[in-house]
């Protein structure tokens, strides 16, 4: 007996209930959320592996109908602009292993009406980290650390398969093919304050994200004439830099690929299909799909179904691209790490520094073009910012800017936790539909984005909210 076949036999007997014939899953993202699927370089084996280790949850209602339906239809659809981080990919690449057997069929369908990365998820300066400024690690951070390189890796193998849509004409060449920059994060504490919490909470970190502290000389040696006014700062040598923009367009290569490695396991009759264009309301689903995961970020509360039911506030960011000027050779080290402050620098090769972000909250401007007067402003913000602890930052010209609105979640006691949830009451009538929402991801969507998929992918094939943590359901509480 096969992998697959033992692992399905073990669903059956842990859960032996009558189950569909054939389930069709719409999976509702935001802009460019093409999600990240395994990369062809790991092949037969680990998505085989991957069936059998998906779910270390004994619960039996988890991935109860996936092993053992004939058809899977999918659907993924996007808004033409989102907020930073609303990036779920996870529900696609589970729900796609846990389909392996030679008999089942998936239509996968993606809707995104300005193209992949086109929107604002291609905007954010791509710093990805677990801790808070104060150096804490952040909610479940190691598990979303942990899930975050497993997809970073995914990315780049995808990339190197060597398909041209993983660089797009409009992408800046002169970065190369790079999608990943692992050079670490430097943070000088920028008060007196600061430097007792930061080294304080810099020893209760994770091995997987480790946080050295130093002074100036030691941050110096990194970032040549770096300032770090108070003698004292912490650097995060696996910490990494991406082009997120890059990065989805890779990640949607490993979607084709996966397709093709499950073509070549012997299932048959497998697609993904790319339509450029959006889905505007949840009751457009309900007569097709068996299910619809919502994740348009700041622009949940557009459809009406779901108009007043999310707790999120908005804000916007607007980000500054730099480049070094022409008559200057005083280039940013090829592996010096990337900033941290009142502002933040993003080095993206020795010429090129991705600077922000400012925050405007309240905003509803939902388009990732920035006019004169706008841009002007965020560098009157964040130039001084960044001055006092780069000071050679005035030897770079501002070339361009973008923004995006982010959906930031409710603050809690643990920090701003994500919102995910059935949302089943939002559509009126007798529908199949299932309906759930993952949005929240605030300006943290690059960390949470791979481990909050997969609870999401494990709640909706298992029909189940039981298996998301309280924590992201407890939104509902603050509408009561």
């Amino acid at each position: 007996m096969g992998i697959a076949s033992r692992a399905r036999q073990q669903v059956q007997e842990s859960n032996p209930r009558k189950r569909p014939k054939s389930l069709k899953i719409h999976v509702h993202f935001s802009p460019s959320t093409i999600s990240k699927l395994p990369n062809r370089p790991q092949e037969k084996k680990e998505i085989m592996n991957f069936t059998l280790n998906v779910n270390p949850n004994p619960n039996p209602r988890l991935f109860p109908c996936s092993l053992n339906k004939k058809s899977l239809m999918l659907a993924v659809s996007s808004s033409s602009l989102r907020c930073y981080s609303s990036l779920p990919h996870q529900p696609l690449r589970n729900l796609l292993l846990q389909n392996v057997s030679k008999d089942s069929r998936m239509h996968i369908d993606i809707f995104d009406e300005v193209g992949i990365g086109g929107g604002a998820s291609g905007v954010a300066g791509g710093l990805i980290h677990p801790y808070s400024p104060k150096a804490k690690l952040l909610w479940r951070g190691a598990e979303c650390w942990q899930e975050c390189n497993k997809l970073l890796n995914i990315a780049e193998g995808a990339a190197a398969s060597g398909k041209p849509e993983v660089v797009d004409k409009d992408l800046d060449h002169e970065l190369g093919d790079v999608i990943v920059w692992r050079r670490g994060i430097l943070r000088p504490a920028t008060t007196l304050k600061n430097v007792d919490i930061l080294n304080e909470n810099a020893q209760n970190c994770i091995g997987s994200c480790s946080i050295e502290t130093m002074d100036e000389d030691a941050a110096q040696n990194l970032v040549p004439n770096i300032c770090v006014p108070f003698n004292s700062a912490i650097y995060m040598p696996q910490a990494v830099n991406i082009h997120p923009q890059r990065y989805l367009q890779a990640l949607f290569v490993a979607c084709e690929n996966l397709v093709s490695d499950l073509t070549a396991l012997g299932s048959e009759g497998n697609k993904i299909c790319f339509h450029k264009k959006s889905v505007n309301s949840l009751v457009e689903l309900a007569g097709e799909y068996n299910a619809a995961i919502i994740c348009l970020g700041a622009k949940s509360d557009m459809l009406s179904e779901l108009s007043g039911r999310l707790p999120l506030r908005t804000c916007r960011g607007v980000v500054a691209h730099l480049q070094l000027s022409e008559d200057t050779r005083d280039e940013y080290g090829t592996q010096s790490p990337s900033i941290l402050s009142g502002a933040w620098l993003a080095a993206q090769g020795p010429r090129n520094l991705v600077m922000g972000s400012t925050w405007e909250w309240k905003s509803r401007n939902y388009s990732s073009n920035v006019c004169a007067e706008e841009a002007s402003k965020a560098l009157e913000e964040l130039l001084p910012k960044a001055s006092s602890v780069f000071p050679s930052i005035k030897n770079w010209k501002f070339t361009s800017a973008r923004a995006g609105l982010r959906a930031m979640p409710p603050l809690t006691p643990l920090g701003s936790i994500p919102l995910l949830g059935c949302v089943d009451d939002a559509v009126n009538g007798n529908h199949r539909c299932k309906y759930w929402v993952f949005t929240g991801l605030g300006a943290r969507g690059l960390l949470y984005h791979g481990w909050l998929g997969k609870l999401m992918s494990q709640a909706v094939i298992s029909c189940n909210e039981d298996v998301l943590p309280p924590e992201l359901t407890s939104w509902r509480k603050i509408l009561r």
